[in-house]
């Protein structure tokens, strides 16, 4: 085990092995959730329940052979609903091939970025108080979303939205697994997410409400490879107008997952004072897996905050990622057993609606007391659910934050950077469809 320098670290083989399936356990709930949200979106749900897992093995095992670090990679919560819900469901001529169009095209800019130090000037020149309210919008659009697949919230004719039928079946079976899942949280149980869909899932078979004809099968893309020429996809995005959409995922995947890789190291005693030692190693391992997603099927790649249960286990190597994309390839055996479970919303919505709560926690970094840092925040976290889009959520704030650091008199505050993003975000918003 010489490549993952163990004895450096000070771990072993077995707690290694055991972090990384408590890494998997804490995050193969995406193989469920992640299908069920892109295919409302027209995909085949096969094709992306193994795109899923292709492009989480590639990534994973990138950030392990490469970088060593024990961060594990997979298709990312909110941008998959970005992608299901405003780029493709808000767009009649835009199908779901156009958009992995666009997510390719974001993948191939964010490898190029990474090999890079633009990458880093980027994530500098964002205000601290924006990426904060990007990650609180983000949890509350899919928390959102997860109440109302579920039927806990239903439309409206007067006030758009209102309370569902909390008799129904999927309503009850939603709040029964929320209740188990936020219990198993709160005694501090690894894989309280996938044991709690378990549990709701059993709840959903002994009540009628989960039927299933097999478990395991050979998987397979229905579609084949659906991104296999680059000058297209880049076509496909001038031709349609995409920049927005492509900015957008770029956006949003660089600031969480070098956030999360962050955050993780440091969780592992793993950063050097301030810099991530194989950073570049590290930020490929994320791009690579977006750009070979979108060609198989599934939304943009990020690192994923699970890893942190991992290294609360003992894990601090490549070790513990390569035993987690061993773990994802066995779960591409098991399509039918997933593929059943996706018909039943109530059991996997309570995901969403945790995980968005989680990300909400971001909302406690805003400067509340500054009313040209709070506001575009604000801005950004109240649109994205009621507009049902992340771009424009993002593109409010843009335009905003700059207007009120002027009126303010702290313009010399903003990077050039910001004003530029203003500009082309206005300009999207006035004269491109969104």
């Amino acid at each position: 085990m010489f490549r993952f320098h163990l004895k450096e670290n000070n771990t072993t083989v077995k707690t290694e092995l055991l972090a990384g399936f408590t890494t998997f356990m804490t995050m193969v709930y995406i193989v469920v959730v992640n299908p069920i949200i892109l295919s409302s979106a027209g995909v085949p749900f096969d094709q992306v329940f193994l795109a899923t897992i292709i492009a989480t093995v590639i990534g994973t095992l990138w950030m392990a052979l490469m970088a060593n670090y024990p961060i594990a990679i997979a298709p990312g919560m909110g941008l998959n609903a970005y992608f299901a819900f405003s780029v493709v469901g808000t767009n009649t001529n835009i199908t779901y091939e156009v958009a992995f169009a666009a997510v390719f095209v974001a993948g191939v800019i964010f490898t190029i970025l990474s090999l890079t130090s633009f990458r880093k000037k980027l994530i500098e020149a964002i205000p601290d108080n924006l990426k904060h309210g990007i990650t609180a919008g983000i949890g509350l659009f899919i928390a959102f979303i997860g109440m109302r697949m579920t039927g806990i919230i239903v439309a409206h004719p007067d006030n758009l939205v209102a309370l569902g039928d909390l008799h129904s079946s999927s309503v009850i079976l939603a709040f029964t697994g929320l209740a188990v899942t936020l219990i198993l949280m709160a005694l501090n149980v690894n894989g309280a997410l996938f044991i709690g869909m378990i549990f709701t899932g059993a709840v959903a078979y002994f009540t009628g409400q989960l039927e299933f004809d097999g478990v395991m099968a050979v998987p397979s893309l229905p579609e084949g490879i659906i991104i296999s020429n680059p000058i297209a996809a880049f076509g496909d995005v001038i031709q349609y107008g995409l920049f927005a959409v492509v900015f957008s995922f770029l956006l949003v995947t660089i600031f969480d997952t070098t956030g999360t890789m962050i955050g993780v190291a440091q969780q592992a005693g793993l950063m050097k004072g301030k810099s991530m030692p194989r950073a570049r190693q590290a930020l490929l391992a994320d791009s690579i897996a977006a750009t070979a997603g979108a060609m198989v099927g599934t939304s943009p790649t990020s690192a994923y905050i699970e890893s942190s249960s991992g290294v609360a286990a003992g894990g601090r190597t490549g070790l513990t990622t390569v035993t987690v994309a061993g773990l994802f390839i066995v779960a591409a055996f098991f399509g039918p057993l997933v593929g059943a479970v996706s018909g039943v919303s109530a059991i996997t919505a309570p995901a969403l609606i945790i995980v968005g709560s989680l990300m909400m926690g971001s909302i406690s970094h805003i400067k509340w007391g500054e009313i040209d840092e709070a506001f575009p925040a604000f801005l950004i976290i109240l649109s994205m659910p009621l507009t049902s889009s992340i771009a424009t959520g993002i593109a409010l704030g843009f335009i905003s934050y700059p207007i009120l650091k002027i009126v303010k008199g702290k313009w010399r505050e903003v990077h050039f950077l910001v004003y530029l993003f203003a500009i082309l975000f206005a300009y999207q918003l006035v004269f491109l469809p969104h």
